[in-house]
């Protein structure tokens, strides 16, 4: 008898990339890098976070680290308020399959993290 594997069901899931500088970046002049927080779809969180990388690559980008916050479901069950503009992108990011940049925030000398 063979079994009838069901499709997984993509999900969406929120990740933070931290980015550095690589010419023909995009990002602002004297920033060392960003911090992009992006909505991507995937069967798991590992998923999400290969694509991410590869869209973000594609896009002249140098990710360095992705944090994965986990799924709607899952931010909610931690208690996070989660916007309707921030649902509309998740949905959006689910419809299309997709990997949508949500927000982008520069880093400055002397700003956050530094690393070594």
């Amino acid at each position: 008898m063979s079994e009838t594997k069901k499709p997984k069901r993509q999900k969406v899931y929120t990740l933070l990339v931290e980015v550095g500088r690589k010419e023909d970046d995009g990002l602002p002049d004297g920033a060392t890098g960003a911090a992009l927080m992006c909505y991507a779809s995937g069967v798991d969180e590992a998923e999400a976070v290969r694509e991410t990388v590869a869209v973000l690559k594609q896009a002249d980008l140098a990710p360095l680290d992705v944090s994965g916050y986990g799924t709607l479901e899952e931010r909610l069950a931690e208690g996070h308020d989660i916007p309707d503009e921030e649902r509309v992108l998740m949905q959006q990011a689910l419809d299309d399959n997709a990997v949508i940049v949500a927000q982008m925030t520069p880093f400055y000398e002397g700003e956050g993290e530094t690393r070594h």
